[in-house]
């Protein structure tokens, strides 16, 4: 019975160990991209009105991304650091997904 117990023990403490690690990871990528939108891209802090953490299912750094909507703004912007770098992955418009370089390609 003891044996059980501690097994179980085990268990439980390494899926709270894994649940632990991707909050951490997703608040920490979280932060970094407000930092970067505040600092670098110079956005106040409250034109930011949502900043969404999630796991993209995609490969290396990809895989944590972070979903930006600005006040008065219908695009949705989504974010991931890779190397300390935060990085525009892509842009929804409309429903639409495009690239940076091609959102900039359809604004010319």
């Amino acid at each position: 019975m003891k044996k059980i117990g501690f097994f179980l023990g085990v268990v439980f403490i390494l899926i709270g160990a894994g649940f632990a690690y991707i909050q951490f990871k997703k608040s920490t990528v979280e932060k970094s991209v407000i930092d970067y939108l505040v600092t670098e891209e110079n956005i106040p802090k409250t034109e930011i009105a949502s900043s969404i953490p999630f796991i993209a299912n995609l490969q290396g750094d990809k895989n944590w991304m972070v979903s930006i909507k600005l006040k008065d703004d219908d695009k949705t912007y989504y974010y991931y650091k890779h190397q300390g770098e935060i990085i525009l992955e892509s842009i929804v418009v409309n429903g639409r997904e495009y690239s940076e370089k091609e959102y900039e390609e359809l604004k010319e």
